[in-house]
């Protein structure tokens, strides 16, 4: 090796350890000198800053002086010592105390409307722990899902091999199953650990009459009085989250017949359509429309494919007691499914293209249904891979129920993320007015068509920290610090829908863009804010560096500090983005 080869080698690895401090940006230092007095942020000087830059209204001096005495531990003050220098003014900005959403606010939407009034957090197949066609089947995603505030969970149950109880598994392929008892008994012991507004429990009932008997059994032993079942009649209309608070729902379609899971074994070709929906990679088409004409193969959701079962089979009527809210499609197509019937209120379900097939005839009937009925949206039989798809175009149609595969990760689960932080993260969601009301010309809202822009949203991105601390430092770049860049844009209507890209700085720990991008929102009550961060790669794939998505209703105005959160939605520990939201 030559000396000048040995030299570039050593400084490489003298280089990659090198972390720059992080400097204020501009802005952030105009701020500290328009809202301080001979280099003194007092407390008063706090409380204006909060009221004119970060739209704190109500904030008085003593927020403000308790905010900088919760930084006292830090040697960021000013020598007279009665509140923050330029290094502690960042600080404060850069704080988990100054969050991009208000998640101390709580739940503050109006809860006593109908279940149908709400986008409701909902899961699929939510028992599995990893792809459609061999993961294991168990409580543990159940479990890791109510701790997100996940508020419907669905459980498709069979007979075990012996016919003589019950196991959770996806029927007709290779899953190792799990018993409904255990469950059963996850669910009671962590349902309302996240939020205390309802949870559902959808079935996907495959059981004979005497094993739905074993099962209405089961829920009632477990459940108890926190089960809320009206009896077998359907309900005229459906209860608020507010009256149903730490009540269990039950939710499905009578049974129509007995299918032995072993008579169904999965065809060997069916195994290789699994395909790679990495939805962190590229994404040219990612908010087009996913539709194919493929029929589910797998049985999914087979509950709401079959007509009229209760003229079919006979069936326990304890069993279906224990229903609350019914489920089916009934006789005839999508117009008679879509019927809205003024004594009685019920719940659809449709897979994902049936739902972008049905809008091109029956987009305004989808949304009339679900201003009083419920719609679930389910993903299509051949995402093996357990990917999700684009919750936008059911969410801006009505939808309440998008249920998505929680265990998987993806831009599309990003954004379901992202839906779910707002209203305190109860796991429910006022859909907002256009969708429950027509408007001034008695129109129902269409979501493609031409609107006029209600606000602007510019969006500053100044900087971004901690990757230094949360990741190893070969992580990225072998003998180099890494070249990070940020794509910041919008999740909503497609007319709102877009996404933008910073510069990439090269070599830095610390990237500091600077870098403002405006979003002109027509639909602003559907909109999510989406934000990723990459490290260039030359020669291979870029690497992910961190993600989260906010609803843009919920974003607190001015400069806020932005944590990031890894592929699964994990928060990390240090890494957050330094950003400026203002309404233009």
């Amino acid at each position: 090796m030559s000396s000048k080869q040995t030299y570039r080698v050593c400084f490489c690895f003298r280089r990659r350890f090198r972390l720059a401090a992080s400097e204020a940006p501009a802005d952030v230092k105009e701020m500290f000198t328009k809202y301080s007095d001979n280099g003194l942020m007092d407390a008063e000087h706090l409380r204006l800053f909060m009221e004119e830059v970060q739209d704190q209204k109500d904030a008085t001096v003593e927020d403000a002086q308790a905010i900088i005495d919760s930084l006292k531990h830090l040697n960021i003050f000013h020598r007279r010592g009665h509140g923050f220098n330029l290094e502690g003014f960042f600080k404060y900005l850069f704080a988990d105390d100054n969050p991009p959403i208000n998640a101390k606010r709580g739940v503050y939407q109006d809860m006593t409307g109908p279940l149908s009034h709400y986008f409701i957090y909902t899961g699929h197949n939510s028992y599995l722990t990893g792809n459609q066609l061999s993961s294991d089947c168990s409580d543990v995603p159940i479990i890791n899902a109510l701790h997100r505030g996940v508020r419907v969970i669905e459980l498709d149950i069979w007979p075990n091999s012996a016919g003589d109880n019950v196991n959770v598994l996806h029927g007709r392929t290779l899953t190792t199953p799990v018993e409904l008892i255990k469950c059963l008994r996850s669910i009671k012991e962590n349902a309302f650990v996240a939020s205390e507004y309802p949870l559902v429990i959808t079935l996907e009932d495959h059981l004979t009459p005497e094993l739905q008997a074993k099962v209405a059994e089961m829920i009632n032993q477990t459940f108890g009085d926190i089960l809320f079942a009206p009896g077998s009649e359907c309900l005229k209309d459906f209860p608020s989250p507010e009256s149903l608070k730490k009540r269990i729902i039950i939710s499905t379609k009578p049974p129509t017949e007995y299918l032995k899971a072993k008579d169904v074994k999965v065809k060997e070709s069916d195994s290789k359509k699994e395909k790679d929906d990495e939805a962190w990679g590229s994404e040219p088409n990612y908010y087009q429309s996913r539709a194919d004409d493929k029929d589910d193969e797998y049985g999914e959701d087979d509950e709401d494919d079959e007509e009229d079962a209760q003229e079919q089979q006979n069936e326990a009527p304890e069993y279906r007691q224990l229903i609350a809210i019914h489920a089916g499609k009934g006789k005839g197509g999508m117009k008679d499914w879509l019927k809205v019937d003024p004594d009685k209120v019920r719940r659809l379900s449709l897979s994902e293209q049936e739902l972008e097939k049905a809008i091109e005839d029956y987009g305004k009937d989808i949304i009339r249904f679900t201003q009083r009925n419920l719609l679930r949206v389910y993903p299509k039989g051949i995402r093996f891979d357990s990917s999700n798809y684009n919750p936008l175009i059911a969410w801006s149609h009505g939808a309440q129920m998008v249920a998505f595969n929680m265990q998987g990760y993806g831009r599309s689960l990003w954004v379901m993320h992202g839906m779910f932080r707002a209203n305190g993260g109860c796991g429910y969601v006022k859909k907002p007015d256009i969708l429950l009301k027509p408007n001034a010309y008695g129109e129902v809202f269409d979501p493609n068509a031409s609107l006029p822009v209600k606000t602007t949203l510019r969006v500053t991105v100044y900087m971004g920290e901690g990757w230094y601390y949360d990741f190893r430092h070969t992580h990225f770049d072998t003998y180099s610090p890494p070249d990070f860049y940020a794509r910041v844009g919008i999740a909503g209507v497609p007319a709102d829908t877009v996404m933008k890209k910073t510069k990439t700085l090269e070599d830095n720990w610390i990237p500091t863009w600077d870098e403002a991008f405006e979003f002109e929102l027509r639909v602003p009550e559907l909109a999510l804010l989406r934000i990723e961060v990459h490290e260039y790669d030359m020669s291979e794939k870029d690497d992910f560096a961190g993600q989260t998505c906010l609803p843009v209703t919920e974003l607190c105005q001015g400069i806020r500090a932005v944590p990031l959160h890894n592929r699964k939605g994990v928060k990390y520990n240090s890494v957050k983005l330094l950003m400026r939201f203002e309404f233009v």
